[in-house]
């Protein structure tokens, strides 16, 4: 065996075996599927061994795909306590599952169908760790959704100067399906309808509509890493009879000149009625989610689908313009590149961590899930997530799921301790810019004021104390501040302390020089 797996073998190993229940369950915790086509042949292998694995089944189980075999037993995969993340999104499925307000998109008749109890959310890293809450398995349209999978297909195609000469980039301040054009004749974006037809008119000019289609499935199923993408007819046939709105802006783009040359308008319409009608599972979804926040690289199979330039271009839209009439409140409250569709799906892009699907029918008055957009705001309360979470200062309780618990918890509390034993105020003053609370302990409950008077650093002590951090706090021993400074014998530090209302734990008076 090579170092590398010799030394996990050595620290999963009881004895010269490692139980393979062990390696199994290692593998569940890390959000690791059955079903992911990287270790289809680990997981083979790995059921027609004994119950006791033995050094030379380890390595040829390490030999199946030996960095992702790697990075799961030694806990560095992108979110590395995700078993941990997933409890706190059960929690957060099942707090929102008691919402029942809104109402069905009624205007697609067969959208009107749909039964409004269902609710499903996915989560897909850029890693390939999976997860997945209620009708995961259900398939749904995307309706929307697919509108920036037909702009990422356009600019491939076109390239994105030539793509942006026939849409804009601006948020309309319309309705999705408002019948309005910007100042220069053209759709104001593609996120809305008129910008959607748009790209569509962009995507494989010349082809017949079956090829077309067939080319648009194939990029679905390449972004969901080869999961079941299917079509709905009856949607589909539903959307095309009901669609005055969508022909009307079609034609008003038409009479404007805004269609590239030789455009055939009722092929145009049709396909991005069949974009709309496309079905697939929250769990693929949130595949073609993940493949985007991984710069257009789907993680479950490796095949780069789309540029990660264009990639950026589309999350930079989906910001601020994908959630109809509440993008701005979104990007405010939430702030994580997302698009909605009317079926009641979300699909949502934490760019370099992962993607999500959520979907449930019942929509708002500005055509978003309900119980969708309140995932998201629990989310994005309890996860450090949004655009700008790395702000220089921010300080609050949120979970950071990229970082190890314990890592988080203790990582920053160690060098600022070191710093405090060193005398390093710049390093201190960075720390805490960076969020770091100067009253948090580290694994023995002592803080860095602890360290300062320990080690007679007064400046330090002085910093500290302008902070306003607790003077009283105990370590593990039951020892404070001040008991550490009556030990270091340093007078100033003690009399400081004293004046600030430091006391010793001790019962009896302790004479200092």
């Amino acid at each position: 065996m090579t170092d590398k797996s010799q030394g996990l073998f050595d620290t999963y190993a009881a004895g010269d075996r490692i139980p393979k229940h062990v390696l199994l369950e290692t593998f569940s915790k890390a959000g690791i599927l059955r079903s992911d086509p990287r270790l289809s042949r680990m997981f083979k292998s790995i059921d027609g061994l004994p119950e006791q694995i033995d050094a030379q089944q380890f390595r040829l189980l390490h030999d199946c795909s030996p960095a992702l075999f790697e990075k799961v037993l030694s806990g560095q995969m992108t979110l590395p306590q995700f078993d941990s993340f997933c409890l706190e999104l059960d929690r957060m499925f099942s707090e929102t599952a008691e919402i029942t307000d809104g109402k069905l998109a009624d205007y697609i008749p067969q959208l009107a169908r749909v039964n409004p109890e269902k609710f499903a959310m996915s989560v897909c890293t850029i890693d390939g760790q999976q997860y997945s809450l209620g009708d995961s398995a259900d398939f749904f349209c995307v309706q929307s959704c697919s509108k920036p999978i037909t702009y990422l297909l356009a600019l491939e195609e076109n390239g994105e100067s030539e793509v942006h000469s026939y849409v804009g980039t601006e948020p309309s301040g319309k309705t999705f399906n408002e019948l309005t054009l910007n100042a220069k004749g053209r759709p104001h974006n593609p996120m809305i309808n008129a910008g959607a037809i748009m790209s569509g008119s962009l995507v494989k000019r010349g082809q017949t509509s079956s090829d077309r289609f067939d080319y648009v499935m194939s990029k679905w199923r390449e972004l969901a890493g080869q999961m079941k993408v299917g079509f709905d007819n009856a949607v589909y046939l539903s959307e095309r009879q009901t669609g005055d709105r969508n022909f009307a802006l079609a034609y008003f783009m038409r009479e404007k000149k805004a269609f590239p040359p030789d455009v055939e308008l009722l092929d145009v319409l049709d396909f991005y009625f069949q974009c709309c009608s496309i079905e697939v599972t929250s769990q693929a979804m949130s595949v073609v989610a993940a493949s985007l926040a991984n710069g257009g690289t789907c993680p479950i199979t490796g095949v780069k689908v789309f540029r990660s330039d264009f990639v950026k271009n589309c999350l930079s839209l989906m910001s601020s313009c994908g959630m109809y009439d509440f993008s701005g409140e979104f990007a405010f409250r939430v702030g994580i590149p997302a698009k909605s569709g009317v079926s009641g799906a979300i699909l949502l892009v934490v760019p370099n961590l992962l993607g999500m699907a959520i979907w449930s029918p019942r929509l708002d008055e500005l055509g978003n899930s309900v119980r969708g957009i309140d995932f998201c705001k629990r989310l994005a309360a309890r996860y450090k997530l949004h655009a700008f979470d790395s702000m220089v200062g921010l300080r609050d309780d949120r979970l950071d799921p990229r970082r190890n618990l314990y890592e988080s918890r203790y990582g920053g509390i160690v060098a600022f301790c070191a710093a405090a034993k060193e005398g390093d105020l710049v390093e201190m003053r960075g720390l805490i810019a960076r969020g770091l609370d100067p009253n948090t302990t580290d694994y023995q409950d002592r803080t860095a004021l602890h360290v300062a008077s320990r080690c007679k650093r007064l400046a330090v002590v002085q910093y500290l104390l302008e902070l306003g951090v607790d003077t009283n706090s105990t370590d593990s021993w039951g020892h404070t501040p001040l008991d550490d400074a009556i030990a270091s014998g340093d007078s100033a530090i003690v009399s400081l302390l004293q004046e600030h209302g430091a006391k010793s734990s001790k019962h009896d008076r302790i004479k200092t020089e």
